[in-house]
């Protein structure tokens, strides 16, 4: 598992975890009951603390993408592909929401959110 954290992120560490995992499971470079690396090890590989990895795994295993077994350790939960994606997606859009309201409220018009997300598309997707 190459996980790569920006400590200098607004992103909590916890959820850029969380992220690249989910984002793993979709992607299909991990399968359903593959083990996770345990908290400790994981921790001491990303030079985080053990209860940052802890809520990153507490939290996947709420959204259904990991189960914790007691004393054998986290693995890759049975999911449907489809469902995940779906909830990345949902994930996305509320963002993509909260971000337009803000704009709205800050007095940009239709044509400055669609500059800047032409903008953003741009620097994230070049020409594609």
């Amino acid at each position: 598992m190459n996980i790569l954290l920006n400590n200098s992120s607004m992103i909590p560490l916890y959820e850029q975890l969380m992220d690249q995992v989910k984002n793993g499971i979709i992607r299909g470079d991990f399968r359903e009951n593959d083990a996770l690396p345990s908290v400790r090890a994981l921790s001491a590989r990303l030079r985080i603390s053990a209860l940052t990895v802890k809520k990153a795994y507490d939290r996947l295993e709420e959204e259904g993408f990991v189960v914790t077994v007691h004393g054998k350790g986290t693995f890759v939960a049975a999911t449907d592909r489809e469902l995940a994606v779906e909830a990345r997606r949902r994930a996305v859009e509320e963002e993509i929401s909260l971000a337009v309201q803000r704009a709205k409220t800050a007095g940009l018009s239709r044509d400055e959110v669609r500059e800047i997300m032409e903008i953003m598309l741009e620097d994230c997707y070049g020409n594609d």
